[in-house]
């Protein structure tokens, strides 16, 4: 489809290119006007009315394509949902029969998985809505979300020593987004940890902090984490992107980032969020 595109696009330029030079020449050579201001109000006039054409040739087939694609996206996660809710449905009903503790073990980790199934469809639903420009801004408390996203985590990483202190904290933003952002740096600290890892999350005046007491990052490492896919050991899971995310979700909502690090110590990830002046009105964090 887009090879026809570009076919139809390329033949257009050229064709409109070689009428122009062609009707410029027989206006001015063989009609004799001579007024180059008269011959270039409608050289220009031709211009934007082919450059319309050609937009509009180029435009129509990707907006078709994007419309499929998300129509496609939205049947997919309506699947997906039936199959989710009637595992989890199945599971409950199986616990009030099964009580030996190595079948409950075994539909625990059938909870686990289909919590990590309704994760997945969660984040394509909200990249979806994201895509389309349909992000749900509001005003919420930080608080309620880190317990949330630590509830899942606690499910999937049950060796954590979890030390949380956290107060309450309106923020204004993308919920979801937010979760997102707060899964991947808990998750990136418990990936570059020992077998028990430590994980201290505190949240006040309006300052979030992530730390652990894992690997550690040198200062070469700290240059490039933000880079799209570079990950410093290929050994570990996942593709490198999630830092990148991150600091587009932090420059989008005008959130500080800042994270220290040293070798063989851990890694320290703050979110400065900003505060609100006695209007009530969104102050910038320190140092925007």
């Amino acid at each position: 489809m887009f090879r026809n595109v570009e076919i139809a696009l390329a033949s257009l330029y050229v064709m409109t290119t070689a009428v122009l030079i062609a009707g410029i020449y027989y206006v001015h050579d063989v009609i004799g006007v001579q007024q180059w201001g008269v011959i270039a109000f409608v050289s220009l006039i031709i211009t934007l009315f082919v450059g319309g054409i050609l937009a509009r040739i180029a435009i129509t087939p990707l907006r078709e394509h994007f419309y499929h694609l998300e129509q496609f996206s939205k049947e997919t996660l309506h699947e997906l949902n039936l199959p989710i809710n009637t595992i989890t449905a199945n599971v409950q009903m199986l616990r009030k029969t099964h009580t030996d503790e190595k079948s409950l073990k075994r539909l625990e980790r059938i909870e686990v998985a289909s919590e990590m199934l309704k994760e997945r469809y969660n984040e394509l639903d909200y990249m979806i809505k994201k895509q389309s420009e349909r992000e749900n801004i509001e005003h919420f408390d930080l608080r309620e979300v880190i317990e949330d996203r630590i509830r899942f985590l606690c499910s999937l990483y049950p060796s954590v020593d979890w030390q949380v202190e956290i107060e309450s904290c309106e923020v204004y933003g993308d919920r979801i987004g937010l979760g997102k952002v707060i899964d991947n740096l808990i998750e990136n600290g418990i990936k570059y940890s020992p077998k028990n890892p430590i994980i201290t999350i505190t949240l006040q005046n309006n300052v979030l902090r992530i730390v652990d007491q894992g690997i550690g990052m040198d200062e070469i490492t700290l240059i490039h984490i933000y880079d799209r896919y570079y990950q410093s050991d290929s050994t570990m899971a996942g593709y490198g992107i999630g830092l990148n995310l991150v600091k587009r979700y932090c420059d989008r909502y005008r959130i500080g980032l800042h994270i220290s690090s040293k070798v063989d110590v851990g890694t320290c990830v703050t979110l400065e969020f900003k505060k609100k002046d006695e209007n009530g009105k969104q102050l910038a964090w320190n140092g925007a």
